[in-house]
């Protein structure tokens, strides 16, 4: 099975993805995972890209697509993987459709995770995250038992400053502008889901699995 998750910041694709992963053994592809693997082997596309990140410029789409294509032949992509994070633009949609096509594979459907923007500046406004181990609480859904303080270190929680309402309003704004046209270029495709993002993670999941099963 082969997936996209697509969704705004605080949609949920991040917890959605590792419960995919778990009931369908299938691997999550992170381009920022597989970019930073690169770089750190040394592999020739690997040092591309750390030349753009060394010069402070977002890694070119091919050198990202060549990576997600090096990395989907793995033998743990047999059984097929997640794409969570790409594509993030109609181009790049369309190269990897195209990369994809090339490999004669396809994605079997592309689930867009619907939150309105209300919802979300509550929901990544309210997230903690711990100084030294990096635990995440939320003042409403997964609260610490000692107000700013990590149930599991002691650690001090603080307010990341990707979660401050300034900082997430400009994020939807981008999210809006590059990102969500893409719902319509695979609605074309035939392979789009759209998942109602609301209610318990379980409820979620529920809602997911029964799309793409």
């Amino acid at each position: 099975m082969r997936l996209i998750l697509l969704g705004p910041p605080g949609a949920g694709k991040g917890t959605q993805a590792k419960m995919l992963m778990e009931k369908f053994q299938i691997p999550q592809v992170s381009t920022g995972d597989i970019l930073r693997k690169a770089v750190q082997e040394g592999a020739e596309l690997g040092k591309q890209a750390k030349i753009c990140m060394d010069a402070g410029k977002l890694v070119q789409d091919d050198i990202v697509i060549g990576l997600i294509k090096e990395r989907i032949v793995e033998a743990d992509c047999k059984g097929g993987f997640i794409l969570d994070g790409f594509p993030r633009t109609i181009i790049q949609a369309e190269k990897l459709t195209e990369t994809l096509k090339e490999m004669s594979l396809s994605m079997d459907a592309v689930v867009d995770f619907e939150v309105d923007n209300e919802e979300l500046v509550n929901r990544l406004t309210g997230r903690g995250t711990c100084a030294d181990c990096g635990a995440m609480f939320h003042k409403t859904s997964r609260p610490p038992a000692k107000s700013g303080i990590c149930d599991g270190c002691g650690g001090a929680l603080y307010q990341r400053e990707d979660d401050k309402e300034e900082t997430i309003k400009k994020r939807l704004e981008v999210y809006q502008d590059e990102t969500a046209p893409l719902k319509e270029f695979y609605r074309k495709q035939g392979n789009l889901k759209t998942a109602q993002g609301y209610g318990t993670v379980e409820e979620i999941f529920s809602r997911v699995c029964a799309m793409v099963s």
